[in-house]
């Protein structure tokens, strides 16, 4: 039986509030960090925290954005991104104080943390890694690749896993070869899962919604994505 929570902590000096499931069981249990698409934490990735759960994880939901989100435009909202993508030192310190609440929850098990997220939930997560923090996984479904420090990937220990739609125009074949070339010079453990046929935000049933090209949901290649990162997380918990 799944238990969820909500916990509030500070990041980015403002109050972020994450959505936490943890798995029936006296624990310790493996930590997963869920980083959010660009618009900010909705209902999908929350409840992504208890599917997490499911799995047997502490499922932890977090939150970059604050009372910032919902934000008012899409302008908006790729202004904060653009913020958070020029200053990598910033992103980490989020995702830090991210890990540490996490890493609060009194059945959690510190030796064993992952870090998934979407969109640039996932460059949270890639940035967590090139940090040094000891994470087991890393998976970007969708994320931003392009890396404004490449010589931080080596402090990454974690195994590496990114999905990507092959139409999707946000992570062009350039940025993908550019990712293969920076995580062929250091001894990381990668791979890069491309889904044909699927676009930015595949992983998003809400995203054909959005009406904006090259963004829509492709329920085939999330499945496959998911089975993915559930295969990589039994390996290394």
């Amino acid at each position: 039986m799944v238990q969820t929570h909500e916990v509030a902590y500070m990041a980015d000096e403002r109050e972020m509030v994450a959505t936490v499931a943890v798995p029936d069981g006296p624990g310790p249990h493996p930590v997963v960090l869920i980083a959010h698409e660009g618009p900010g934490l909705d209902e999908v990735q929350r409840a992504r925290a208890s599917e997490i759960a499911a799995l047997g994880y502490i499922g932890f939901a977090l939150d970059y954005h604050g009372e910032l989100s919902p934000f008012p435009t899409r302008d908006h909202m790729m202004a904060r991104l653009g913020v958070l993508f020029a200053d990598p030192d910033r992103t980490r310190a989020i995702a830090h104080c991210e890990l540490h609440a996490a890493l609060a929850e009194p059945t959690a098990d510190p030796t064993r943390v992952a870090a998934i997220g979407y969109c640039f939930g996932g460059t949270l997560a890639l940035e967590l890694g090139r940090s040094g923090s000891d994470l087991k996984a890393i998976v970007g479904f969708h994320p931003g690749l392009t890396n404004l420090r490449p010589a931080d990937n080596a402090n990454i220990t974690a195994r590496v896993l990114v999905c990507i739609g092959a139409n999707d125009p946000l992570i062009p074949g350039d940025d993908r070869t550019r990712f293969e070339r920076e995580m062929q010079a250091t001894n990381v453990d990668w791979q890069i899962h491309l889904y044909g046929g699927a676009q930015h935000s595949f992983t998003h049933p809400l995203a054909s919604g959005a009406g904006i090209p090259g963004i829509g949901y492709h329920k085939i290649a999330a499945t496959r994505a998911w089975t993915a990162m559930s295969l990589l997380l039994a390996e290394v918990f």
